[in-house]
């Protein structure tokens, strides 16, 4: 029967999930569908939940993986109080940064205890501001996030159908959810959402994209790879080149990792699966390894590289107007990345607002980006003209 409380729609009547970490795993029944077809959905009550929200939802719904195949993936949705405007309440899509490599480190599984609960909860404040400002935030968590499988860590087509098709999702779940939107995210999320809007118009024209923010989104996957084959000193890049080698190996068949990685990083990479990334990258064997010697001495690198390319977002050409926000003392995604990033989005045709935060960090670039961000959020959703900074960007690596 319907769930309680919820203001339905008729695709969602009788796909009430079930309790407990049973709802992330799909039937075994379960046949293909069109991407965004919801699988069930329950009352969201964790701390995934906004608190300025009328209701949050949490749900499993059909998306698309690399090769268009069928997969099950979850997320929350949460819906403003009050009346929605005509045509609904506008959407704000949410792709968030690295948590980890397996289900456990899923923001929708999030608790005051959960691993990634610091990272997370300043994240939620950040979208409970857009809730509480009548946005409708729909959060998917990605491919093996949540849901079975091996979560494909920086494979942007796959997060940019994820992001897409929550949205679908969440227009069954909830009849009042409108069709325009722009997307967010930061870090691993800012890669997701550049993906997502310029796969968007063409994957869902139903929908109507107005815009995308990018908080420090992560680039250069081949040239973090390639640097930690000659790193002689423990470093934050090793971990995540550790889940790139892993994603990129999970759906990709030429790729043998035992070809690339040393005995000993072959013994340790099952760690990366046991723990979400705060542990990872802060203590044991990966904080503490030397890059250098994770590899072998003519390592196997090419079909990596070749995958690693394949996923730049400067590359990208994006239709939709995009503002880029980047601080000059990140140390995890290089301000000259994100610099190169920019100028290649806009000579590729992509209309970019690139704004630099002298000082800000990795984590602190999201909160001194914030109020901006919500202005052109805003002004996206008026119809305002957005501003093209491309003849002039400016510089985060001076």
């Amino acid at each position: 029967m319907a769930l309680a409380g919820f203001s339905l729609s008729a695709f969602a009547r009788g796909l009430e999930g079930p309790s407990g970490d049973v709802f992330y795993t799909p039937p075994p029944s379960l046949a293909p569908a069109d991407p965004g077809t919801l699988i069930w959905m329950r009352p969201l009550t964790t701390s995934a939940a906004l608190p300025s929200a009328a209701r949050n939802i949490l749900v499993l719904y059909h998306s698309r993986g690399l090769n268009g195949e069928d997969v099950a993936v979850s997320g929350a949705i949460s819906v403003p109080r009050g009346a929605p405007p005509a045509g609904g309440w506008p959407v704000i899509t949410w792709t968030h940064g690295t948590t980890g490599l397996v289900a456990a480190c899923a923001p929708s599984r999030d608790t005051p205890k959960g691993p990634e609960h610091v990272s997370l909860s300043q994240k939620q404040a950040l979208l409970d501001t857009y809730v509480k400002r009548g946005y409708a935030v729909v959060a998917t968590d990605y491919q093996g996030l949540g849901g079975p499988g091996l979560h494909p860590f920086l494979q942007g087509v796959i997060a940019g159908h994820n992001a897409i098709d929550i949205i679908r999702a969440a227009r069954q779940a909830d009849q009042v959810i409108g069709t325009r939107y722009v997307v967010m995210g930061h870090s691993q999320g800012g890669h997701a959402n550049l993906f997502a809007a310029a796969l968007g118009p063409k994957y869902a024209p139903e929908l109507n994209l107005l815009g995308n923010v990018a908080f420090a989104p992560a680039s250069h996957i081949d040239e973090t790879l390639t640097s930690m084959l000659l790193a002689t000193s423990p470093s934050l890049r090793l971990g995540y080149s550790m889940y790139v080698l892993q994603s990129f190996a999970s759906n990709h068949p030429t790729i043998n990792l035992s070809r690339l990685l040393s005995q000993s990083a072959m013994e340790n990479l099952p760690l990366t699966q046991e723990q979400c990334v705060t542990a990872t990258l802060s203590s044991g064997y990966w904080a503490t390894a030397v890059p250098q010697q994770q590899f072998l001495k003519d390592p196997e690198l090419s079909g990596v590289l070749k995958v690693a390319v394949s996923n730049d977002p400067g590359a990208l050409q994006i239709e939709a107007p995009t503002f880029i926000a980047q601080g000059s003392a990140d140390e995890t995604v290089l301000p000259s990345w994100t610099d190169d990033v920019a100028q290649r989005l806009c000579e590729n045709g992509t209309p970019i607002e690139y704004a630099v935060y002298a000082g800000a960090d990795h984590e602190t670039v999201v909160d001194q980006a914030a109020a901006k961000a919500q202005r052109w959020i805003d002004a996206r959703f008026a119809g305002q003209e957005a501003i093209n900074s491309c003849w002039q960007l400016p510089r985060a690596r001076q």
